[in-house]
């Protein structure tokens, strides 16, 4: 088995494709129209043909309470992995980006908690390598 699809509910189909392709520089990958909805994809730069993110219409009445329990707890709805999460940090406020919670040190991690506009949370994750004999 392998990991081929994401579904990520958003508020605003358009809206969050500009987030994530032009604020977090995602590709789009797939923009097939369905109704007056959109079979709408993307992936990431560095794994074009890896898994595909898709932004999906959140009109499903589930999918509202589900979302505003989790950011009202502060459960990101997505992790992404980033290579240097102060430089991904200053970057995405300087584009005017609001993070919930800053570059904390977990040990094992760096994580940051950032808002994506369209009704999720979003973690961002900076794995630290294992200490030698640890």
């Amino acid at each position: 088995m392998r990991l081929n699809l994401i579904t990520l509910y958003v508020d605003d189909q358009r809206a969050a494709l500009a987030f994530y392709t032009e604020v977090l520089g995602f590709v789009l990958r797939h923009d097939l129209p369905l109704g007056e909805d959109s079979w709408l994809t993307v992936v990431s730069p560095e794994a074009p043909e890896g898994p595909e993110l898709l932004l999906e219409p959140a009109g499903h009445p589930a999918v509202g309470p589900y979302r505003d329990a989790l950011a009202e707890d502060g459960v990101p709805l997505l992790q992404l992995t980033v290579d240097d999460l102060q430089a991904e940090h200053d970057r995405l406020t300087g584009l005017g980006v609001v993070f919930t919670q800053p570059p904390t040190d977990l040990g094992t991690a760096l994580v940051a908690v950032l808002d994506d506009t369209c009704g999720n949370l979003v973690q961002l994750v900076q794995p630290r390598a294992p200490e030698v004999g640890a």
